[in-house]
């Protein structure tokens, strides 16, 4: 039997794009290299990640294909644009993600669940045809390598949404009533870097487990809605 590899965590960003967010497109984009250059800055943490960035509006464009931060040398790109479906965020992870997955066993890897880091700044605009792809994408039984999801609203995106879009409660955050949505960006990806760099570490210890970090100036949106 070959040798394994390694055993490696698969991260996704999905980034809301749609219209709203064009004031804020700075922001994103100065996020997600600060993202890919704080992993590059800890290549041991690195090896034990893979990272894909997609972007979401009417449709899912991805930014970065599944890649080792070690060796990537390009930068994800924003582009502004449409509405915000949900639906097609999720259409688009329940392919992906099998898919990510079975390759990396390809190459001799063992893989860790994926995480998903979700980020929206307003409600779905597609009503609810979200829930059905949601929930086969989480559902161990029939996904079995359903992700984790972890969801931070920002902006008009409402607390009751995030609980339902992550898989655990404590895996929903919120910006406080007030937050500058561009600083709300920026410590969303600062929060994302920490809990990437913290589960690398906990992979490398011997005793794994995803590490998330809750960003500065959110709360749990669990406390939100009671």
């Amino acid at each position: 039997m070959a040798e394994t590899r390694g055993v490696l965590l698969p991260a996704y960003v999905l980034a809301d794009e749609s219209a709203s967010m064009g004031p804020y497109t700075a922001e994103l984009s100065n996020g997600l290299i600060s993202l890919c250059e704080g992993l590059r800055a800890e290549p041991m943490i690195a090896a034990k990640l893979r990272l894909a960035v997609l972007g979401f509006s009417d449709d899912v464009q991805v930014r970065l294909a599944i890649a080792d931060m070690r060796t990537e040398t390009s930068l994800p790109q924003v582009a502004i644009r449409g509405l915000t479906s949900y639906q097609a965020a999720f259409d688009d992870l329940l392919d992906r993600i099998p898919a990510d997955v079975q390759w990396l066993r390809g190459e001799g890897y063992k893989v860790h669940r994926p995480v998903v880091f979700f980020l929206s700044d307003g409600q779905p605009t597609d009503g609810n045809s979200w829930r059905k792809p949601h929930a086969t994408l989480t559902d161990r039984s029939l996904t079995p390598t359903a992700p984790n999801i972890v969801a931070c609203g920002i902006g008009d995106a409402q607390a009751r949404t995030m609980v339902e879009v992550a898989t655990r409660p404590e895996f929903a955050f919120v910006a406080r009533p007030g937050t500058d949505i561009g600083q709300a960006v920026a410590e969303f990806f600062h929060a994302l870097t920490a809990s990437l760099v913290a589960s690398g570490q906990a992979l490398n210890s011997g005793n794994p487990q995803l590490v998330v970090n809750r960003p500065d100036q959110f709360t749990m949106a669990i406390d939100e809605v009671g």
